[in-house]
């Protein structure tokens, strides 16, 4: 048996066969398991871009060409508490006649549901509105305001409470006139879009510091600040550690809105002085808004002083920026001036 099998296996190797051959095993080489295939690459994410809006330095998911709208807003004592001033990003408030200043609110990336009560219209808050080619609301006018915003040669899209009242603008019973005077976001759209003007506009930004220089911010400490522009009309001004903003009061009140009673709280307090002259017997003023002079801006619990200038329209302070967030601007007459207008402790 032995023999036959040897002869078998003889005859596959003479024919080159490999049957009988003593299998080999593999060696600790061919052992080892395939490398596992190379993984694609992963793409780098791309981070969301993130817009930023103009007039407050915030970035935000959001479109950021809204236009911009303004709208005078009476600070009369019966006129207090306001409507939806705590949402605009940039107020301007000036003397307007007697010792009663008025607030010019400017709003782009913050829609509120109502505001006011809206008082009419004075040149230099029309000048100061047209720094942001905003939409300007207002409810009557002095007679240099008129000749600015009526007309075929006017440059201001506006609307005008006196042609809109009780139709857009609405009286308040609980308030007298001329201090119940409001208009809600959907009416002020209505009339934007009637008048043919556009709803969408891309502005300049603001000067903004950087997250460093809001960080390496020096100056003296301000907690609270005190304007005084006459013995019934003091503003006050005090900082808030947890939220690093200020907040705003009247004669002692603090500054809230009349519906939501959220209070008004700002990044930036900017003080400024500029020439106030009176132009009439009833007391309107003229106010010089180009040539500069001198100021104090409020940031994170410190104030420096500083010297501002009109930027195309715009005032804003020379050599620095703004904090992101809201701004208050507080125009006061250059007598007494900010030395003897203005006391922080």
């Amino acid at each position: 048996m032995r023999k036959w099998m040897l002869g078998i296996c003889a005859a596959f190797l003479i024919l080159g066969g490999t049957g009988c051959q003593k299998e080999e095993k593999p060696t600790a080489q061919e052992t080892k398991p395939a490398p596992p295939a190379e993984k694609p690459e992963k793409k780098e994410e791309k981070k969301e871009h993130l817009n930023t809006f103009p007039l407050t330095g915030i970035k935000t998911k959001k479109p950021t060409d809204a236009r911009v709208f303004s709208v005078m807003v009476n600070n009369h004592q019966r006129a207090r508490p306001q409507s939806g001033v705590y949402k605009a990003d940039l107020v301007y408030e000036v003397l307007a006649e007697g010792e009663i200043t008025r607030f010019l609110a400017v709003f782009q990336s913050e829609k509120p549901n109502v505001i006011g009560p809206v008082r009419s219209a004075r040149d230099y808050f029309i000048e100061l509105s047209q720094g942001y080619h905003s939409y300007y609301v207002h409810h009557g006018w002095s007679p240099d305001a008129k000749k600015m915003l009526s007309g075929k040669n006017s440059k201001v899209d506006s609307l005008n409470g006196l042609y809109y009242d009780g139709t857009l603008f609405h009286r308040a019973t609980f308030r007298q006139a001329p201090h119940n005077s409001y208009i809600t976001y959907e009416d002020l759209m209505t009339g934007l879009k009637k008048k043919g003007y556009d709803d969408k506009d891309k502005i300049k930004p603001l000067p903004f510091l950087k997250p460093k220089e809001v960080k390496g911010l020096t100056g003296d400490k301000a907690d609270q600040v005190l304007i005084t522009y006459s013995q019934n009309e003091k503003v006050g001004y005090k900082f808030n550690p947890s939220t690093k903003r200020y907040a705003r009061s009247s004669n002692g009140t603090p500054t809230t809105d009349l519906e939501t009673k959220k209070p008004v709280e700002v990044n930036n307090v900017f003080i400024v002085e500029m020439k106030h002259r009176i132009i009439d017997s009833y007391g309107r003023r003229a106010i010089d808004l180009t040539s500069g002079g001198k100021g104090l801006l409020l940031q994170q619990g410190k104030v420096r002083e500083v010297t501002w200038k009109n930027k195309n329209g715009r005032i804003i302070p020379s050599g620095t920026g703004f904090v992101p967030g809201k701004t208050w601007i507080n125009i006061i007459p250059t007598q007494p001036g900010i030395s003897k207008s203005v006391s922080i402790e």
